[in-house]
């Protein structure tokens, strides 16, 4: 069993009560517009750490990071990026991929939106922590924490930040 915590759209602001919140975690993970490769730094400092770039994110957190991310953790195939969309209304850019090879887990950002939701057409799970950046149009800044186990996905939480 893993547990994850899940963010997005930090656009160069670490909220320092993400420690608090991630403190448990075995990994954290970011859908991109990480901002600054110093809250990259501070991350991969703390847990281990996976992220892909966002839309905003330089050529310094470019060569670190892919646009697209796939792996397999605990029976659980993830794919992660951060411009992807919702079941129905995927990004072009991800679509075809999505298709070809369903993942069981799709993470993305972008939208600052917090969604979760299943695609039954693709078998999958969509996830979208929202925004915990200052930066964007969001009101209320959110994480996930959620633990991969044996295939499944479990015991999810939101996490609103002050």
């Amino acid at each position: 069993m893993k547990k994850i915590g899940l963010m997005s759209d930090t656009h160069s602001y670490l909220h320092p009560q993400i420690f608090k919140y991630f403190e448990e975690v075995d990994e954290i993970w970011h859908a991109g517009d990480i901002g600054h490769v110093g809250l990259a730094d501070q991350l991969e400092a703390f847990k281990p750490f996976r992220a892909v770039y966002g839309n905003i994110d330089g050529a310094d957190i470019r060569i670190r990071y892919p646009e697209t991310l796939r792996f397999n953790l605990e029976g659980v195939e993830v794919l992660m990026t951060h411009i992807g969309g919702y079941p129905g209304k995927y990004a072009p850019g991800i679509r075809e991929q999505l298709k070809k090879q369903p993942p069981k887990l799709f993470i993305c950002g972008h939208s600052h939106i917090l969604k979760v939701m299943p695609d039954p057409a693709l078998q999958l799970l969509h996830m979208n922590p929202g925004a915990c950046g200052q930066q964007g149009w969001h009101k209320v800044k959110t994480l996930l924490r959620f633990q991969l186990n044996a295939g499944r996905i479990e015991n999810l939480e939101v996490i609103e930040l002050p």
